[in-house]
């Protein structure tokens, strides 16, 4: 886990958001390799372990078909996340952590975060992977892009993408059939893909 992640995230209890407090036992650069992420307000306590950050004990079960990734997938969701510049974190859920490694070589400078990903995905210095069953241990509107594959583009991972993404910018679910989230607008789907864009807040707090 890319230790600047720390600032990130979020205990999955149900409480007020609050920084982290990550103590790394063994790092590789700037991945830590194992070590213990704490809540300073529920005083949870969450391992790393051989990269991945577990805020369960057991991962979920594995998608029942991953989807077959190659070079223009990558490039599609590239596209329509609509990213011009570096920086940032991008969130893979499930089977589309798989697209990380294409990904990360249409998108240099971007960091890439795979939550609940297929056991054959290994961490890497250009991404995450952390473990949540029912939700994104992530704090709201820090991510630049969310793509869900196509087995949690539903409710809640759709309404967790929409909490997690900043304003104005997408989510990419790997089907076409979705029912966008409160506060996301459809932009199209077709080709086994779908898209939205988070509306940007009003002055007075409402969606516009």
């Amino acid at each position: 886990m890319f230790i600047e992640l720390t600032e990130f995230l979020r205990c999955p209890v149900l409480h007020e958001e609050m920084h982290l407090i990550l103590v790394p036992d063994r790092m590789v650069g700037r991945m830590v390799v194992e070590g213990t992420i704490g809540c300073p307000v529920c005083r949870r306590e969450f391992p790393v372990r051989a990269g991945i950050a577990w805020f369960d004990s057991q991962a979920p079960a594995e998608p029942a078909a991953p989807p077959d990734v190659d070079s223009l997938l990558a490039e599609a969701v590239r596209a329509l996340l609509g990213l011009s510049n570096p920086g940032g974190y991008v969130v893979l859920i499930g089977s589309a952590s798989a697209l990380a490694p294409g990904l990360a070589g249409l998108m240099g400078g971007v960091h890439f975060i795979g939550v609940n990903a297929p056991r054959s995905i290994e961490a890497s210095p250009t991404l995450s992977l952390v473990v949540h069953g029912s939700g994104l241990p992530l704090r709201r509107g820090m991510a630049r892009g969310v793509v869900l594959g196509g087995e949690v583009a539903v409710s809640p991972w759709l309404e967790e993408g929409a909490r997690v993404v900043l304003d104005g910018l997408r989510l990419v679910a790997l089907r076409p059939d979705v029912r966008e989230p409160v506060g996301v607008s459809p932009l199209g789907s077709g080709q086994g893909v779908w898209v939205g864009e988070k509306q940007r807040a009003s002055p007075a707090g409402q969606a516009w």
